[in-house]
């Protein structure tokens, strides 16, 4: 179906024949005439498919009409997840537009300059392209009127779900006014994205495209195992010394990671640079122009550059990290083979990474070939199985299977209270029990019983205890005796004095005080001794 046949005005249709496009795509054919009639949407398509002018077409072919409200404010809102995809949107507005009388349009985005984005909606606008971090700071400073908007679009919504804007977005559907028509563009319309979009749209037409989005069979996918960190980088080398790689984006799973990757790059020879969210917006659009002036070999950058590039020179996409989601698998390795080239994805994957591939398979439906490089190959194997082959039996041909109990051992099930069997380790010796116990060692007794007596709960049969013979204190002829024995010491000795009392030294007979104090002392002294002597 050409554009003519979708009711567009004139001066659009101009527009799009000298950008080149002749034949509407399937998601077009759909999308423009239900938007022309004002009705909300919700449209599942994937990457590629043409969406971007989905929606602008019939946005700003509504422009044509006059507003019901007089304001500067925009009159149709576009918001995306990331700055490079919010200047490519931008982009295909004024592309067109461009034939409209008065069309202006503005992008704000972060990492660009704050005032002259604010300089740029002081003055009538049309399109307003944003991401919404940035927007809610001009919203939160009152830079902008939101009074005389009509069109609210959320293109890529389930990645700006995914990148914790939900409160976001929210916020700015708030402050739009009510009587609007909302757009809402994503990969997927189940799950959070379709709870926000049951808060944002009223009755709106369901529209899908592809439910399961299949890679495109001009894209060739490798799957390369790496050992470690330094097989990987090695591994990572030798595939940008490819004589048929023209242009590389190496995708890296976080910012420092980026920026390490493409130092060591630039360290080896190669014309590396870096993108990543924590680049200011002007370095951003910076390293995109020398990739597309061919003045950069390799690119590595984070998920920030998996939507929104499209550079026709790229021939090879490798992923240094596999992406969390499967759905940014497909986005990464769509940023080669782009305008009916052909181009080639190849991932290096950990030996613990078979469950992120398996995922990936599933999601685009490809199984992805595994690839060795010569010298280069993996010492170690992938911890679990690939789907189809590799995995082991289940069941009771080879295993357990699913709700079945696992077997402690394959001996016969022992009954209750007999000794479970040990190994022969070192940890697992019997201590208590053992038979070859040395001579003199403390085990020997124990050895020296019989095994079958000591069966575990019944006790190891002992020797009866002799009896020991009456001790001569309980006897009335022992406490005779020891009273006689008293009376004859204390006939032998002098009479200790009370405690407390003087001492009378005339007992002691004389008048030598010195030697009856000296004699007194010694008798004292024996006397005590013999008390406690008995």
């Amino acid at each position: 179906m050409s554009f003519s046949e979708l009711g567009l005005d004139p001066l659009i249709l101009k527009s799009i024949l000298e950008a080149g496009y002749e034949t509407a795509t399937p998601v077009q054919m759909q999308a423009v005439p239900a938007a022309l009639t004002g009705r909300d949407l919700l449209v599942s398509s994937h990457t590629g498919s043409g969406k971007t002018a989905a929606f602008l077409l019939p946005s700003i072919q509504r422009l044509q009409t006059e507003p019901r409200v007089k304001s500067i404010g925009p009159r149709v809102l576009v918001l995306t997840p990331t700055r490079e995809l919010a200047l490519q949107v931008e982009k295909s507005a004024m592309k067109y537009g461009k034939d409209l009388r008065r069309f202006r349009t503005a992008c704000l985005v972060g990492g660009a300059p704050f005032g002259l984005q604010a300089k740029r909606i002081a003055q009538p606008v049309d399109v307003v392209v944003a991401t919404p971090g940035r927007l809610i700071d001009h919203l939160e400073r009152g830079k902008l009127d939101f009074s005389r908007l009509e069109v609210l679009v959320l293109d890529e919504a389930d990645r700006m779900l995914d990148m914790g804007f939900v409160d976001d977005i929210q916020a700015i559907a708030a402050r739009c006014p009510s009587e609007r028509q909302t757009l809402l563009f994503s990969a997927t319309l189940d799950g959070v994205v379709g709870n926000l979009a049951s808060q944002l749209t009223k009755d709106a037409l369901r529209i899908e495209i592809e439910a399961a989005p299949r890679q495109e069979a001009k894209i060739e996918q490798r799957l390369l195992y790496a050992d470690n960190m330094d097989h990987k980088m090695r591994l990572l080398d030798s595939l940008l010394r490819d004589v048929d790689l023209t242009q590389a984006i190496v995708f890296a799973a976080t910012k420092k990671s980026a920026e390490e990757i493409s130092d060591l790059l630039s360290d080896s020879g190669f014309a590396s640079d870096s993108l990543h969210g924590d680049m200011q917006q002007g370095q951003r659009n910076r390293a995109l122009q020398r990739l597309r002036d061919n003045r950069t070999k390799v690119l590595v950058a984070t998920d920030v550059a998996a939507r929104g590039i499209d550079v026709a020179g790229i021939s090879h996409v490798i992923n240094f990290d596999l992406p969390r989601q499967a759905e940014d698998y497909v986005h990464r390795i769509g940023r080669t083979g782009r305008a009916g080239r052909t181009g080639i994805a190849v991932s290096l994957v950990g030996m613990r990474e078979g469950g992120l591939v398996r995922a990936i398979e599933r999601y685009t439906g490809n199984r992805i070939d595994v690839h060795t490089l010569p010298g280069l190959e993996p010492t170690q194997k992938p911890s679990s199985g690939r789907p189809g082959g590799g995995n082991r039996p289940r069941g009771k041909e080879g295993g357990r299977g699913f709700g079945e109990k696992r077997a402690w051992s394959s001996k016969e099930p022992r009954s209750y209270g007999a000794a479970q069997p040990r190994g022969d380790s070192r940890d697992n010796r019997d201590r208590g029990n053992r038979l070859d116990a040395p001579r003199g060692s403390r085990f020997a007794e124990v050895a020296s019983t019989d095994r079958a007596q000591r069966v575990w709960g019944n006790r190891i049969p002992q020797e009866e205890p002799v009896a020991k013979p009456d001790v001569d204190g309980n006897s009335v002829e022992y406490w005779a005796r020891r009273e006689r024995e008293a009376k004859v010491q204390a006939k032998a000795k002098p009479a200790a004095r009370s405690y407390g009392g003087k001492f009378d030294n005339r007992s002691a007979g004389g008048g030598n005080r010195g030697a009856a104090a000296h004699d007194n002392r010694g008798g004292a002294r024996t006397g005590v001794r013999g008390r406690f002597k008995d």
